[in-house]
C-alpha cells in the first residue's frame, strides 16, 4: 500500500508555484546584445502559439470559403489575425508582469468552483482541438502509407513517446522543432498557389471588408458569407492559445526588480508573437487562395481532408494545365498530405502544455506531461474510433464526411470557452493593480473590449447552426428548431456563466487591493505567488 501510495505521489502532484516550472525561466536572454540577436533570443513562444491559428481545424473552412466565395472572406482571414494579435499580446504581458499564467491568475481571484467549471470547460475546449489533430494525423498517416484509418488512429497515441523525447532536448529545441514544421506548412501552401497564378488584385480587394463579408445570402456550397466568416472565425482565435502564452512567455529569464528588463522582454514577445501570427495569417490566406485558384470553382465536392487531397490528384479538378500537369504526378496531395501531419504534431506539443498550464493554474494538480498527453489523447481518440466503426461498413464518402461531421461539429466547445478566457484577460490586463504602468493604454483596451464583444457575439450568433451541424448536412425543420432552442439555453448558461465569472473577479481584485493595502505591500503578485516570486528570485 505504501508503495501504491508513493507511485501515486510521484505521477499526481500539488502545485501552486510557477507556471510551468520545468522550463520556466530556462531561456537566459544576454544583455547589451543586437536587435536582432535579441529578437532571435527571445523568439520561439510565438510560433508556439502561432500553431494554433493554422492546424487541421482551419484547413477546410478557408479553403471552402474560397471555392464558394472567391476573395471575399480574405478580409475576415486579416481582422481574425490582428485581433489574434492583440489577444496574444495581452497574453503574453499578464504572464511576463504579474509572473501568472492566465489560469493561475483567475484562480487566485475566484472561488475553488468556479476554478472547477472553468478548467472543466477549458478542458473540453482542448479535447475539442485535440480531435481535429487525431483526425487529421490519421488521415495523413492514411493518405501517406496507406494504413487503415483505425490502426492510424491508435498510432496517434504514440506521439506521447515523440513529447517523452522533446522533453528532454530542451525548450528552445522545441521551438526550433516547431518553427521547422510551421515553414514546411508554408512552403507547401505558398508552393501550390504560385503554380496557380491567382488574381491577385482580386486577393487584395478582398482584404477590404463590405457589406457583402457578413451578408446573409447568397447561399452557395450549402453556406452563406455569414456562415462562411463565421467557420473562418471560429477555427482562427482559440482560447488555448492564451493560457498557453501566458506561461511560455515566461520561460526567459527576467530581472522582476527592473522595470527596464520586463519592459524589454513586452516588447520583444510582442515581436515574437506578431512576427509568428503574421505567417499564420500567410498560411490561411493562403489555403483561402487556393479554394480559388488552385481548384476550378466549385470542383471541390468534398471538402474533407480525404476530399482535399483526392481534388488534388485530379487533373480534372485543377485551373490550369501547369496545376494539371503536376497534379498527374501526385506530387501536389502528397505535399498536402505532408504539411497535415506536420500540422498534427505541432499542434500535439502545444495542446500538452497548454492541458497542464490550465490544470496546475485551476486546480493546482501536476501530472508528467507523457501522462497528461497520453489521458487527454485517449479520450479524444474515442469518439474519432466510434466514428470510424460506425461507417467502416458503408462507401467511403459516407466515413470521410463522418469524420469530417465530427472535426467540425466538435469546434462548438471553442464557442463555450473563448469569452471565459478573454474577458477575464482583459480585465487583468486593464487593472492598474495586477500590471502597474504596463496595464494597456487607451487605445489597447478600447480595441480589446471591441474584440472580447464582438468574437462573442458572432460566437452566440453561430452557435444555433453548429448545433444544427449534429443533426447532419439535411436536418428536418424539428430537429433544427430543437437545435435553436438548445442553442437558446446554451446562451443563457454562458452568458450566467459570464456573469460569475466578472462578479467573482471584481470582488476578488477588491479583496486584493484591500489586503495590499492593510499589509503594504506594493505588489499584487506577491500577495497572490509568494512562493514563486521567491523561487524567481533565487534563480
Amino acid at each position: 500500500m505504501a508503495e501504491t501510495t508513493t507511485k501515486k505521489r510521484k505521477l499526481i502532484q500539488y502545485a501552486n508555484g510557477r507556471s510551468l516550472e520545468e522550463i520556466n525561466g530556462t531561456v537566459d536572454v544576454p544583455h547589451n546584445i543586437s536587435f536582432m540577436k535579441a529578437l532571435f533570443m527571445y523568439s520561439g513562444p510565438g510560433a508556439l502559439v502561432a500553431v494554433g491559428y493554422m492546424d487541421p481545424g482551419n484547413w477546410s473552412t478557408s479553403i471552402t470559403g474560397g471555392q464558394n466565395f472567391q476573395y471575399l472572406l480574405m478580409s475576415v482571414i486579416l481582422i481574425s489575425s490582428l485581433v489574434a494579435m492583440l489577444l496574444q499580446y495581452m497574453a503574453a504581458k499578464l504572464g511576463i508582469v504579474s509572473q501568472m499564467d492566465l489560469a493561475q491568475a483567475i484562480r487566485a481571484r475566484t472561488s475553488k468552483a468556479l476554478g472547477i467549471v472553468l478548467w472543466i470547460m477549458t478542458e473540453f475546449a482542448i479535447m475539442a482541438t485535440d480531435i481535429a489533430e487525431v483526425i487529421g494525423a490519421a488521415i495523413a498517416l492514411y493518405l501517406l502509407f496507406h494504413i487503415p484509418l483505425i490502426i492510424a488512429v491508435f498510432i496517434t497515441v504514440f506521439d506521447v513517446l515523440l513529447l517523452l523525447l522533446l522533453t528532454k532536448i530542451g525548450f528552445r529545441k522545441i521551438e526550433a522543432i516547431v518553427v521547422c514544421l510551421i515553414m514546411v506548412i508554408l512552403v507547401v501552401f505558398a508552393y501550390q498557389v504560385a503554380l496557380s497564378n491567382p488574381n491577385w488584385g482580386g486577393v487584395f480587394a478582398g482584404l477590404i471588408p463590405t457589406g457583402k463579408t457578413f451578408a446573409a445570402s447568397p447561399t452557395v456550397g450549402g453556406s452563406n458569407p455569414l456562415q462562411g466568416a463565421l467557420g473562418i472565425i471560429g477555427a482562427t482565435v482559440m482560447p488555448h492559445n492564451l493560457y498557453l502564452h501566458s506561461a511560455i512567455s515566461q520561460t526567459r529569464k527576467i530581472d522582476h526588480n527592473s522595470e527596464k528588463d520586463i519592459a524589454r522582454t513586452v516588447r520583444f514577445a510582442s515581436w515574437d508573437s506578431n512576427i509568428q501570427l503574421t505567417l499564420a495569417f500567410f498560411v490561411n490566406a493562403l489555403l483561402l487562395i487556393m479554394g480559388v485558384a488552385v481548384f476550378k470553382s466549385g470542383a471541390v465536392k468534398d471538402p474533407s481532408f480525404f476530399g482535399l487531397f483526392q481534388a488534388l490528384s485530379d487533373t480534372a479538378t485543377m485551373s490550369n494545365g501547369v496545376l494539371a500537369s503536376v497534379a498527374k504526378t501526385g506530387i501536389l496531395s502528397t505535399l498536402f498530405a505532408v504539411a497535415l501531419l506536420a500540422s498534427g504534431q505541432n499542434s500535439t506539443i502545444t495542446g500538452t502544455l497548454t492541458g497542464q498550464v490550465i490544470m496546475e493554474g485551476f486546480v493546482h494538480m501536476r501530472m508528467p506531461l507523457w501522462l497528461r498527453r497520453l489521458v487527454t489523447r485517449v479520450i479524444s481518440v474515442i469518439p474519432v474510433l466510434i466514428c470510424v466503426s460506425m461507417t467502416s461498413g458503408k462507401s467511403a464518402i459516407d466515413e470521410h464526411v463522418a469524420l469530417n461531421d465530427l472535426m467540425n461539429n466538435s469546434q462548438v466547445f471553442l464557442a463555450f470557452a473563448l469569452p471565459f478566457s478573454m474577458l477575464p484577460l482583459l480585465m487583468m490586463t486593464d487593472s492598474k493593480l495586477e500590471m502597474g504602468k504596463f496595464k494597456n493604454s487607451l487605445w489597447v483596451k478600447a480595441l480589446g473590449w471591441l474584440s472580447v464583444i464582438g468574437l462573442t457575439v458572432l460566437n452566440m450568433q453561430g452557435l444555433p447552426d453548429q448545433i444544427t451541424g449534429f443533426f447532419g448536412d439535411n436536418p428536418t425543420a424539428a430537429q433544427t428548431a430543437l437545435a435553436h432552442g438548445i442553442a437558446d439555453f446554451l446562451i443563457v448558461v454562458i452568458l450566467a456563466l459570464l456573469l460569475w465569472t466578472i462578479v467573482e473577479l471584481h470582488h476578488g481584485n477588491k479583496q486584493l487591493a484591500a489586503h495590499l493595502k492593510a499589509e503594504g505591500q506594493p505588489s499584487a503578485v506577491e500577495a497572490a505567488m509568494t512562493e514563486g516570486v521567491e523561487n524567481h528570485e533565487e534563480d
